[in-house]
Order: structure tokens, then sequence, then C-alpha cells
């Protein structure tokens, strides 16, 4: 028996998001079925990201453990002519048998993508949120500033998430314009919430177009009311770009 990891990357559009579900095609269940008809075994991944619906990743990381004897680092390229087009593994390797994607440190990063002008573009209308009115984005910068840190978030999350603890810490989280009418919103973190990047987007947009100040973000915090943030933005803007494990972590599973 050997514990194989997966780097996965996804276009969200056509699912329920990562996590089978009983309604609706998820990612997990793609993964599940094509590396099961692969390998000739019952296969379940552990996903480390259970990303929502409609949510989008260029490298979620999942493992499983299997008999088989296809070398690991081939994997990838045999189950992806069983995937659909918009699911591609970008690679796999051998990982210790007691390594889990969720039960050590690392750290995630999201990118929010705002399309910002008065016409939208067809070809972005899959990964990026259309808004037509102008943004500040130094504003948006400094509003994000006050996200960083290790602060109760219980304001940025859904009603509906069945944690208890809502403290979380972001290591960073930076607005830019990365293209013509395009602005990023991009943070790294510990770990997010249910919802909780999409709520730090759709907050930093009210404070982009004047509706919030910078300095309400604080005040926004301390209430540790979802009803004080601002909106949750569409889920087909947002990205996870990839996660980060220590560097001896890495090592290990390198090493098989």
């Amino acid at each position: 028996m050997k514990r194989i990891l997966l780097v996965v990357a996804y276009e969200g559009t056509n699912y329920c998001g990562w996590q089978v579900q009983p309604s609706g095609v998820t990612i997990e269940e793609v993964l599940n079925q094509s590396l099961s008809r692969l390998l000739g075994e019952d296969i379940q991944v552990i996903g480390a990201s259970r990303t929502d619906s409609g949510v989008h990743s260029l490298g979620n990381v999942a493992v499983f453990d299997t008999d088989t004897r296809i070398p690991p680092e081939k994997i990838c390229y045999a189950l992806n002519q069983r995937l659909p087009e918009d699911i591609v593994v970008q690679s796999s390797c051998e990982a210790p048998l007691d390594f889990h994607p969720r039960r050590c440190y690392s750290e995630k990063t999201y990118e929010y993508r705002i399309l910002n002008r008065r016409i939208p573009v067809p070809t972005l209308r899959r990964d990026t949120y259309f808004y037509y009115r102008p943004l500040d984005v130094d504003k948006m910068q400094k509003a994000a500033e006050y996200l960083v840190g290790r602060h109760d978030f219980k304001s940025f999350c859904s009603v509906r998430t069945s944690v208890e603890d809502t403290v979380r810490e972001i290591l960073s989280c930076h607005v830019c314009k990365t293209l013509d009418d395009i602005i990023s919103i991009r943070a790294t973190g510990t770990g997010f919430l249910y919802n909780m990047v999409r709520i730090l987007a759709g907050t930093l947009i009210q404070v982009g177009v004047g509706e919030l100040e910078p300095d309400d973000i604080p005040k926004i915090l301390a209430q540790k009311d979802r009803a004080a943030a601002g909106p949750t933005a569409p889920a087909h803007g947002l990205t996870m770009i990839g996660i980060r494990y220590p560097a001896d972590v890495w090592d290990n599973i390198s090493e098989g």
C-alpha cells in the first residue's frame, strides 16, 4: 500500500464544489470515479481544500491510497486521459502513509479577480467577476492591510458555517491591477472559513466603490457579526492558486 499525492487544477463552473454530495457532480466525485476505473480499486481521495460550487483551482492537493504498480509520477498522465477537460492533474508523487493534506501546517493562497470596466468581456466570464462601477484600488489595498494578522473573522464567514472557532490568520492580502481593467485580490493564510475569501472580496469592493472606508474594517472585525461585512462576491471570480507546506514536509513527500 502506498499513498499518492495529486496536485489538481480545475475550472469549477460545471461542478458543485469539491466535496462529494447527494445532488450535483463534484470534483472529488469525478476523481474518485476516474481513479477507481484506472486502478481497478475503490479509490477515495482526501482533499486539502473543499472549494465551493463554481470556484476554480490551479493547485488543490489530494491524496489517496493504492496498491497499484504504476509509478507514482506516471499516474497523472494516465489519469488525465480519463478526466474531463476542465479537470487536470498537474503532478503526482508518492507521499508518506501518515501524510494528511488538512492535518499539517499549510499556507493557502486564493485570488479573486474583478473585471472593472463599463462593458463585460465574454472570454473572462467564467473566472472573473464583472463589476461596472469604478473601484479605487488604493483604498481597497489600505482596507486589505487591516485584514492581515490573526483575527476573529466571524463577520467574514457564512452564517451556515459549522465551526465554533472563527479565529484565523491571514499572512498577506494584496489588491492591485494585474492587467488592463482587471483587479486582483490575493490573500494567503493558514486557514479560511466558509465563504471567507468571497466575503472579504465583497467587502473590499464596497470600500472601492466608496460605500465603506478602509478604517471601517477593524470595526467590522470587532462586531463579529456577518451582517456587518459586505456581500458574498460571486463564486466564479475566485481561484485557489495553491497550497504550500513546510519544506520538511515536502522533502518527505519527494522521498516517498
